[in-house]
């Protein structure tokens, strides 16, 4: 069986980096009220030329350069988004032509905030079936776009930005200790629909819609899913939690990510935590932060990293990485 390993990751995020207090002045709210309730201080948002696309190949291309791998030796490309660029064709076909690369397997993946880990899923699996070799994974996210900037219980939440990871096949030596994607566990419950949505769509209202979200509800779903779910990839990994070196959840809320870590007996110094300057990217959020974490320097080679995350639908998952 070949190791599936992340052999480089890269990140991107609009230019504008807009303060609670730049809010302020156009929401009804407060730095005071941000922080107390989410732990955010800072988003970025998209601005003109700035697309879910070309923060994807931005992404994307610094993925390629940490790997040491060249665009055209990619064979898989899986974004992860919920704000494409067009209704189709995919944003993903849309970055392999920005990267220059003529033909490989190129596709969207649809999981809200979960939308990485679901995407990470595919493309291991289809390396570890022979699809491909290497594969790039995204998650990018223009949630400024469908937002409704006079409510002021969700419009604060959110920022734009993208994340990506180059998967690469490795065949291991005999009595290597594992590399790469150890386990992935993935849930779907659409019962919960009207609790995170957006209410628009081309088969419905014949419009993008705006972002609705009913907090307390998710924010207690998302405690007890995430703190489950990490039990569970745990258990497929044949690991116990205490193996794990950095948890690296989606970037919804500082006070879900406490209650998480709590709830786990996890120690706060070993989560990374990004959501306080990139607020909520959706799919964005867990390889943005993974990424970040790598490139100062917490996140070393041969450490466990487990990835989680919760989104609309709901969706919910984690991997377990040894990276």
């Amino acid at each position: 069986m070949r190791n599936v390993v992340i052999a480089g990751s890269g990140s991107a995020l609009p230019a504008r980096r807009v303060s609670n207090a730049e809010l302020a002045e156009t929401v009804d709210t407060s730095d005071e009220w941000i922080v107390e309730r989410t732990g955010i201080r800072f988003r970025h948002i998209a601005g003109e030329g700035e697309t879910t696309g070309t923060l994807a190949r931005d992404a994307a291309t610094r993925a390629l350069e940490a790997a040491g791998i060249a665009a055209e030796d990619v064979g898989l490309i899986v974004l992860a988004t919920a704000t494409p660029d067009q209704t189709f064709p995919s944003t993903a076909t849309k970055v392999q032509e920005m990267l220059g690369i003529r033909d490989c397997v190129a596709f969207d993946v649809q999981a809200v905030c979960s939308g990485f880990l679901y995407a990470l899923s595919v493309a291991e699996s289809m390396i570890r079936g022979g699809t491909a070799d290497t594969a790039i994974v995204i998650g990018a996210e223009t949630f400024s776009r469908i937002l409704d900037w006079e409510d002021r219980t969700t419009c604060v939440l959110f920022g734009d930005g993208a994340g990506a990871v180059v998967l690469k096949a490795e065949t291991p030596a005999e009595g290597d200790v594992p590399r790469g994607v150890l386990a992935v566990k993935l849930h779907a419950d659409g019962r919960h629909n009207q609790l995170l949505y957006v209410d628009g769509g081309p088969s419905t209202t014949q419009t993008v819609g705006k972002l609705r979200m009913k907090g307390q509800e998710v924010f207690r779903h998302a405690v007890t899913n995430l703190a489950s779910v990490l039990g569970e990839v745990m258990d497929l990994a044949g690991l116990p939690t205490s193996e794990i070196d950095w948890l690296v959840p989606h970037q919804a809320n500082r006070r879900i990510l406490d209650a998480t870590a709590r709830k786990l007996g996890l120690s706060p110094d070993r989560v990374v935590v990004t959501v306080d300057e990139h607020a909520n990217t959706s799919a964005a959020s867990v390889p943005l932060a993974f990424d970040q974490a790598v490139r100062d320097g917490r996140i070393q080679r041969g450490q466990l990293v487990v990835f989680e995350a919760m989104g609309g639908g709901f969706t919910w998952g984690a991997a377990a990485v040894r990276y």
